[in-house]
């Protein structure tokens, strides 16, 4: 399966060029950004945990082992990438203990930066964004044409596609839901089952951005949308008015598309027929979705990319600093600049 099959059509034209991203752990670098107030007494740890070229779920496994706890009492908000250099919150329950030793846990790919006591253990999708400081190398592109494509950027967002990652190497999570759906089958396993889950439910969504931005409307609200803020699960459906609501033009409210599963979608009008249109090119999946007890959900069809600033440390390389809510994917962001050229996985470090 293609890009284009997965994604969609870009909304700012053709790349101003080409680049690689991740050369090294330390060109995408990416911060949690946690808006919650530690008590600094309770009986979970928090823990703000520095990563490199290790994944949440492995830094997970470690800090259970030291701790000597189950990994169930292990927290973490979200799932950050493995090549990449990813700072992010945990939390460990320890009820009636005292903070454990957790050097053992530690290393060259992991270093804890902080502790604090806390009431609550953390929660998933606790965390109020991530930001990120990426730097593509090898750049060749027109400044002129990125300068203006990054103002664009700036000021309209992005179509909020669920990025390639998400699906596996050419598509393969994709085509194995598909197989699933077609057989009525779950998996046994519960971390593919989720996985495939997820991924059937992100290529719906892709499928039904990929028809707003053909029909130019995957940033303008139409009546029978739902809308909602960002960052925020609560949504309405939109009449007459607020489709000239001014906070569409300041990038606080979105039009949505749906995470499919058991019940009846919430747009109406054209929006619903449209929605229902894509939904009918693979009824198997929506079926196997709503029968895997996912309740429908929505999602934000654009995505603001807001503290957008950028710089030029040398004539090949660009370098990236912006913030986006939680689930949403940096690459999607890059793939409005430039086309990213595979590299091979590295390991070793870089100047920053």
């Amino acid at each position: 399966m293609n890009d284009l099959e997965l994604l969609g059509p870009r909304v700012f034209g053709e790349p101003c060029g080409s680049a690689q991203l991740k050369a090294c752990a330390e060109d995408f670098q990416v911060d949690e950004v946690l808006d919650i107030p530690l008590s600094g007494s309770g009986e979970h740890l928090w823990l703000w945990v520095e990563k490199r070229m290790l994944n949440t779920e492995e830094a997970a496994r470690r800090l259970a082992k030291a701790a000597g706890v189950s990994l169930r009492n292990i927290s973490y908000a979200g799932l950050k990438d493995r090549q990449a250099l990813t700072r992010q919150w945990f939390s460990i329950h320890l009820p009636g203990k005292d903070d454990p030793q957790l050097s053992a846990a530690e290393g060259e790919d992991l270093h804890i930066l902080q502790q604090q006591r806390h009431s609550r253990k953390l929660q998933r999708g606790a965390h109020a964004a991530n930001g990120f400081t990426i730097r593509l190398t090898e750049l060749k592109a027109d400044r002129a044409c990125l300068e203006q494509r990054l103002q664009s950027i700036a000021a309209q967002g992005v179509p909020n596609y669920f990025g390639l990652q998400r699906f596996g190497e050419n598509g393969n999570n994709v085509l194995g839901a598909l197989e699933y759906a077609q057989r009525n089958e779950l998996p046994v396993q519960r971390n593919l089952r989720s996985r495939l889950l997820s991924t059937g439910r992100s290529a719906l969504f892709n499928r039904v951005l990929a028809q707003r931005v053909q029909n130019k409307t995957w940033n303008v609200a139409q009546v029978g949308d739902v809308l909602a803020f960002t960052g925020s699960r609560s949504f309405f459906v939109a009449g007459a008015d607020d489709c000239h609501d001014p906070r569409l033009a300041e990038l606080d409210v979105h039009p949505t598309g749906p995470l499919w599963g058991d019940g009846e979608l919430a747009s109406q009008g054209q929006t619903l027929q449209d929605e229902q249109h894509v939904a009918a090119t693979l009824p198997e999946l929506c079926t196997w979705l709503a029968r895997a007890n996912l309740q429908q959900e929505r999602r934000i069809l654009r995505l603001p990319v807001r503290d957008l600033s950028w710089s030029f440390p040398a004539e090949d390389c660009l370098q990236l600093h912006f913030v986006l809510p939680p689930g949403c994917f940096a690459t999607v962001v890059l793939r409005e600049l430039v086309e990213l050229l595979s590299v091979t996985e590295a390991v070793h470090a870089c100047e920053f």
